[in-house]
C-alpha cells in the first residue's frame, strides 16, 4: 500500500498550523534573537550545521528544550534535513506552549545550497550549548558571540585583578587571551588570586593561569608571556590586541601601559585595589574626549601614599569585585555595548558597600595625552617613576 498520500496529507495539515520561513529569513531572524534549532540526529549534524544553531535531536526535543530555552515567548525556528521533520518538531514546540514557532522550509539542504553560514558540527554544537544564555541576549546573539570569538584581549598580570578578569573573559568566549606576568604562584596569593591552586604554588603564574583557563574553556586560545614589562618590549607585547586589561600593581608598569596604549590606540581598562577600596575606569585613545591614565595621576604619588597590597593588605574578595568590573568593561568594548567608563572614575568602598562615580575629564595640559605633553618616551616614564 502506498503511504505517500497519507504522508503528504499529514504534511499539508502541519503546514496549515505551522508557519514556514526560508533559510534566508531564518538567518535574519536568528540575528535578531530567534533560536535556531537543528533537530537532525547527531550523526547528521557532524558533517555541519547552521552557524549558531542549537543541536537538539528530534527524539529528545520534548525532553530537553525547556532546559535549553525556558522562555515561551522567544521565537523558535526548527530546521531538519529537508523541512519535514522540522514541521513535526515545530508542532511539538507549539504543544509545549512556545508561541512563536516556525519551520525552515527546505531544511539544511536548502540552507547549504543558498550559501548561508555553516560551521563544523562538533565545535559549533558545543558553542551553542556553552554560550546558550549569552546568545539569548538580543544585544549579543550570534553576531556578538562571533565578535567575542574574534577578539584578542591582553591582560597585564595574572594576579588579584587579572585572575577574575581572565576567568570571566574566557568563560564569555573571548577568542584569545594573552597573559603577561613574570611572577610565580605563592601561597599568600591564593586568598585573592582565585585562578591559581595550592598544588601549583611555585609554578609560573602564566602557566598556572593557562591550566585553569583551558580547563574552563578549551575553545579559547591562551597565549602566555612570562616576562617583565619593560620599555623595550611593551609595544611588542601589546600590539595586535583589541583591549588591554590593566592588572598591574605598581606605577612604573602602569605608566608604561598608559604610554603604549596611547601610541597603539589601544583601549585600557584600568583597575586598582587597596585594603577595602577599589576603582575602575576606561582610557580609550580612539576617542577624542577620553582622558588617559596620566590625567588621573600626572605624577606617581609618594610610596607612603600608595602602598601595594603586600604592604597595606587587601580584603581577598575586593580584587574579585574590581576584576569582574574590568571584565565587564572589556566585554562592552568588544561588543560595542552600553556606555563604557570613559571620562568616569568608579570608586568602590567594600566596607560601606557603596559605589561612587566621579567625572574624569581629559586634561588639556596632561603630560601624557594633552597639548603640553612633555614625556614622549618610555624611558622618560621609568625615570619619572624612579624620581617619585
Amino acid at each position: 500500500m502506498d503511504e505517500s498520500p497519507n504522508r503528504d496529507a499529514l504534511l499539508d495539515a502541519l503546514r496549515a498550523r505551522v508557519a514556514e520561513v526560508t533559510p534566508a529569513q531564518a538567518l535574519a531572524r536568528q540575528a535578531q534573537g530567534a533560536l535556531l534549532i537543528d533537530v537532525r540526529e547527531d550523526a547528521e549534524r557532524a558533517a555541519g550545521s547552521p552557524a549558531g544553531a542549537l543541536g537538539l535531536s528530534r527524539g529528545f526535543l520534548e525532553l530537553r528544550i525547556e532546559q535549553a530555552e525556558p522562555d515561551r515567548e522567544r521565537e523558535m525556528l526548527a530546521l531538519c534535513g529537508s523541512g519535514q521533520r522540522s514541521l513535526l518538531a515545530a508542532e511539538s514546540l507549539q504543544r509545549l506552549g512556545y508561541r512563536r514557532v516556525a519551520s525552515v522550509a527546505g531544511g539544511f539542504n536548502r540552507w547549504k545550497a543558498e550559501g548561508l553560514p555553516v560551521a563544523a558540527g562538533g565545535p559549533d554544537a558545543d558553542a551553542a550549548e556553552r554560550y546558550a544564555r549569552q546568545l539569548r541576549l538580543p544585544q549579543v546573539g550570534e553576531a556578538g558571540q562571533a565578535r567575542l570569538a574574534a577578539a584578542k584581549v591582553v591582560l597585564l598580570g595574572a594576579g588579584g585583578l587579572g585572575a577574575p578578569a581572565a576567568l570571566y573573559l574566557a568563560a564569555a568566549g573571548i577568542g584569545q587571551l594573552t597573559l603577561i606576568d613574570d611572577d610565580r604562584v605563592e601561597r599568600s596569593n591564593l586568598h585573592r588570586q582565585v585562578i591559581h591552586a595550592d598544588a601549583r604554588v611555585g609554578m609560573a603564574k602564566t602557566e598556572s593561569a593557562r591550566i585553569a583557563l583551558q580547563a574552563l574553556n578549551p575553545r579559547v586560545r591562551i597565549e602566555v608571556r612570562t616576562e617583565r614589562l619593560r620599555a623595550d618590549n611593551v609595544e611588542c607585547l601589546l600590539a595586535g590586541h583589541d583591549v588591554l586589561v590593566d592588572g598591574a600593581d605598581n606605577f612604573p608598569a602602569r605608566y608604561l601601559l598608559a604610554a603604549a596604549s596611547q601610541r597603539l590606540r589601544l583601549p585600557m581598562v584600568y583597575g586598582a585595589v587597596e585594603r577595602f577600596r577599589g576603582q575602575v575606569s576606561v582610557f580609550d585613545p580612539r576617542r577624542a574626549d577620553s582622558p588617559c591614565y596620566r590625567c588621573l595621576f600626572p605624577e606617581p604619588p609618594a610610596a607612603a601614599d600608595a602602598p601595594n597590597c603586600s604592604e597595606a593588605g587587601v580584603l581577598g574578595v575586593l580584587p574579585g569585585t574590581v576584576g569582574l568590573l574590568q571584565a565587564t568593561e572589556a566585554l562592552k568594548l568588544v561588543l560595542g555595548l552600553g556606555e563604557p567608563l570613559v571620562g568616569r572614575l568608579l570608586d568602590f568602598d567594600a566596607l560601606a558597600m557603596r559605589f561612587r562615580e566621579s567625572r574624569l575629564p581629559r586634561d588639556p595640559a596632561c603630560p601624557g595625552c594633552g597639548a603640553g605633553a612633555v614625556f614622549s618616551g618610555y624611558e622618560d616614564m621609568l625615570r619619572l617613576c624612579a624620581a617619585g
